[in-house]
């Protein structure tokens, strides 16, 4: 049973985060062709693949601050456009809100909550309004209500909570960006942005279940 994350841990659940939004990149494209510019998904595979690069650099040296705040940078830089600003945004908050070298799950949602609260701070979404939060505050909250320690288990919940979140916001009206522009017709599509946190929660499950799963 794994109740913490060291550096190593941490580095690990983030590289298979991105790795799992790369290897999504179509799929994403694909949503975002319905209701956006259609570069969501090629935007977000390059930000990945930066991030990748960006985890391979610290290496041994990770902390689980220093991984989150990498991770951010690269996204951030490599990904570019709205996309790359709230989700660097969101890593690198994440990263700052942690200050030990290992995190539980109260700290690990704690951070996670700093990070969502100040994506919204810098878009000035909410949940409800067809964006990443909509995905991302369910897994959030499945974290900070788990009534184990387990990484393995609330990997697994918080994932599948950021999924019934993203497949949620195809019945929503979007306020925020592009797809606000096609008001009713944005309904029957998920957000791009939403779609990538669950993807990203699934590759951190997938780490966290550890090797056999």
């Amino acid at each position: 049973m794994t109740q913490s994350l060291d550096g190593a841990a941490v580095a690990a659940m983030l590289r298979s985060a991105v790795e799992a939004v790369i290897a999504n990149e179509p799929a994403l494209t694909r949503a975002d062709q319905a209701t956006g510019d259609g570069d969501h998904g090629i935007g977000m595979a390059r930000g990945g693949k930066a991030a990748v690069a960006a985890l391979d650099k610290l290496g041994a040296a990770a902390t689980p601050k220093s991984a989150f705040i990498a991770v951010g940078r690269a996204i951030l830089a490599g990904t570019g456009g709205a996309a790359g600003a709230v989700f660097g945004t969101f890593f690198q908050a994440t990263g700052n809100a942690i200050a030990a070298d290992s995190v539980d799950r109260e700290s690990l949602a704690f951070a996670f909550d700093a990070g969502a609260k100040a994506v919204m701070a810098r878009g000035k979404a909410k949940p409800g309004d067809k964006t990443m939060l909509d995905a991302l505050f369910p897994a959030i909250e499945s974290l900070q209500q788990g009534d184990t320690a387990d990484f393995a288990v609330l990997g697994q919940r918080a994932a599948a909570a950021a999924k019934q979140g993203a497949e949620a916001t195809a019945t929503m009206v979007a306020t925020m960006g592009r797809a606000k522009m096609l008001g009713q017709r944005a309904i029957g599509h998920a957000d791009p942005g939403a779609l990538s946190v669950s993807f990203m929660f699934e590759g951190m499950a997938n780490a966290l279940a550890g090797p056999g799963r």
